[in-house]
């Protein structure tokens, strides 16, 4: 079972072999936000695996237009950023001209200044007019006065919100936002304004504002849902605190039966996918997510939808979505994988640059919905599923991105050992050696890293071990020897130790192998990637433990590699430990003469009696570490070392150790250290 430490690779993505750019960070006053949760745009993440594609912020729907007012203020629908009240449409018959240009337009300097002063003070008076009439709750006075604060709003934003503040406005908000009142809707309005800026978003919080929002999402009036949901987007912008509090509010199982019914709402729509792109990154939210029907719903949306940027809006959700096994299932069976077969098909000859990248979302979508061992199992249905069937097709493609996504897909669906025997038997080792062949000389870093992650995994069960080795396998991966691409060089490692695992012959012949023993000492000394230092290590012990050939050690030592087999023997992982004090000893028994200097130098007896003196050493790491000083013992020099450390007073405290295989191994020791000291 040594083989196995690392056990499968696995949940496969390509973001191994992939660096990404970090996007840039989001600007201080974000743009409007549609989300409940996060306002709209998510903070700068790392890139991605392709099974889940970098995310943009998107800015939400823009609020519609207020209904009619008896007050003389106009709405912000009807009067454009920029513009003053009044200019629109000129005359009275059907056709609209152009409004001539606003005052300001050629006003002076000193002309725009008294206008803002008049505008500022009619600010003030509107807010102390505001105060009067939210307590009396006269609601013409009160709809006046909020569509004057949305047009203050629209003209300057952070001055209005600044005085909205000052004035101790906002406490009387949280009175407002009832669902019967005609106002609910603008006040939201203005809420979701004012807390586009920072620093009105705690403000807000502290105002009380958070909860009669949340509790106004359960409103049947469309406009009040919609500038709800801005608001509480545009307060919870950024911060994991307040979307962790809207979650355990309840507001996803809110949303997810919203969207099921006003999916034929565009805006609201939008509302609630950027709502769950935003809360999705929660971890918290997953379990909610998954008690819903978010998954039906969201599979039922996509198939509605034939514009580019609405299926990417939808995708942006499913991807941190679908990383928790359960909604993987659930996508899985309403049906999204056919959603993105079909994406797929119709987009793999296209060089249109959106449906290029419509078509690599789809297929790293598919390769993580397989990530989930159940969802995975379900998709392969013996090896005979349509789903499988097309996986299998893409590999041959050649189209990058879908040689990519088949070798990822045929890597997860290698996760067990009854479907690694059946595609073996099946073909699929020719299908990925003839795909890596293609990728020799300056080929596809993320693609040849995608290969030989199947290889490896296919490698696993011991039935499949000689019928790759026979097709071939050994010699196709070492074509990427030297190949300077970390990811490429740990799969590469990883798929021959697998290969050699209890093959004695195929151990044997690598071993000797010359130019990638050098390599694998190279690689020893590669301490910027600990994963392939690793497992250079291994490899280097595999060959010995499972050739158990005199001709590999005398190659290894030549190369240089009993010190890092020395020095495995301190790592932190005890199975790596054990690997290498079991080679160590091998070497001991068949060429310590070979190897006696290198193993001097490299103060093997001196790690042995740190080993047996620790009392944290795992009882095999005791039990290796005594058969090794006794294999030592044919050596003048080493012998010599280990009568000069004292081993034996360490050596007979352990002959009362708790394990039984460690205390008879401690007395044969201490009965050979006496008779040969």
């Amino acid at each position: 079972m040594l083989g196995r430490w690392a056990g499968r690779s696995g949940r496969v993505g390509a973001g191994a072999a992939q660096a990404g750019s970090a996007p840039p960070p989001p600007p201080a006053h974000p743009p409007d936000r549609a989300a409940p949760a996060a306002g709209c745009a998510r903070p700068p993440r790392p890139a991605p695996p392709p099974a889940a594609r970098p995310r943009r912020g998107r800015a939400a729907c823009s609020s519609s237009s207020s209904r009619s007012s008896s007050s003389s203020c106009s709405s912000p629908a009807a009067a454009p950023r920029g513009s003053l009240p009044g200019c629109g449409k000129v005359g009275g018959g059907g056709r609209t001209r152009a409004a001539p240009p606003a005052p300001e337009a050629f006003a002076s300097p000193r002309r725009l200044l008294t206008l803002w002063v008049n505008m500022a003070d009619n600010l003030s008076d509107t807010l102390k007019k505001l105060k009067i009439t939210a307590v009396d709750r006269t609601e013409d006075s009160l709809e006046g006065c909020l569509d004057c604060l949305l047009q203050a709003l629209a003209q300057n934003n952070m001055e209005t919100s600044e005085k909205i503040q000052g004035s101790g406005i906002l406490q009387l908000f949280a009175s407002l936002l009832i669902p019967q009142s005609a106002c609910t809707a603008k006040v939201a309005n203005i809420i979701a304004e004012v807390a586009k800026n920072e620093f009105m978003r705690i403000p807000c919080v502290d105002a009380g504002l958070i909860s009669p929002l949340v509790q106004l999402l359960n409103s049947k009036d469309q406009e009040v849902l919609l500038q709800t949901g801005r608001a509480l987007g545009n307060i919870c912008y950024d911060s994991h605190s307040l979307q962790a509090q809207l979650i355990n509010m309840g507001v996803i199982p809110t949303l997810v039966k919203l969207l099921g019914i006003h999916c034929q709402n565009a805006a609201l729509t939008e509302m609630c996918l950027v709502a769950f792109g935003n809360l999705a990154e929660l971890e918290s939210s997953k379990e909610q997510f998954a008690s819903t029907n978010i998954a039906e719903e969201l599979v039922k949306l996509f198939k509605k939808q034939i514009e580019h940027d609405k299926r990417e809006m939808i995708f942006e959700v499913l991807a941190p979505l679908a990383e928790n096994d359960a909604i993987k299932l659930q996508l899985v069976e309403a049906g999204l994988v056919e959603c993105l077969l079909e994406i797929v098909q119709q987009k793999v000859d296209s060089d249109k640059e959106d449906d290029i990248a419509e078509l690599k979302t789809a297929s790293d979508l598919m390769v993580l919905l397989l990530l989930g061992d159940e969802s995975m199992q379900k998709l392969f249905e013996g090896g005979k599923g349509n789903v499988f069937q097309r996986v299998l097709s893409w590999i041959p493609s050649n189209n990058h991105q879908l040689q990519l996504a088949g070798a990822l897909a045929i890597a997860n669906f290698a996760r067990n050992d009854g479907n690694c025997i059946h595609m073996v038997d099946n073909g699929i080792v020719e299908k990925l050696m003839d795909l890596l062949d293609r990728h020799v000389e300056e080929g596809n870093v993320t693609v040849q890293h995608a290969a030989l992650s199947a290889l490896r995994n296919l490698a696993i069960p011991v039935v499949n071990k000689a019928k790759m080795l026979s097709a071939g396998v050994t010699e196709a991966v070492l074509k990427f020897l030297k190949s300077e691409m970390p990811p490429v060089q740990f799969k590469l490692l990883g798929t021959l130790r697998m290969l050699i695992d209890a093959q004695a012959e195929a151990a044997e012949q690598l071993g000797k192998n010359v130019k990638l023993v050098e390599r694998l000492v190279e690689w020893c000394e590669a301490k910027d990637h600990a994963g392939v230092m690793g497992e250079s290590n291994r490899l280097l012990s595999a060959l010995i433990r499972h050739s158990k050939s005199k001709d590999v050690i005398k190659t290894i030592v030549q190369s240089g590699g009993i010190k890092h087999l020395v020095t495995m023997a301190t790592s932190e992982h005890v199975i790596m430990q054990n690997e290498a004090l079991v080679a160590l000893a091998l070497i001991a028994a068949l060429e310590l003469g070979t190897a006696e200097k290198d193993l001097e130098s490299a103060k093997l007896v001196q790690i042995l009696h740190k080993l047996l003196a620790d009392e944290r050493s795992a009882p095999e790491i005791k039990y290796n570490s005594m058969v090794l000083i006794c294999a030592l013992m044919g050596s003048e020099s080493l012998h010599k070392e280990v009568q000069d450390l004292a081993f034996l007073d360490v050596i007979s405290k352990l002959r009362s150790h708790e394990n039984k295989s460690v205390a008879q191994q401690a007395s044969l020791t201490e009965q050979r250290l006496t008779v040969e000291s």
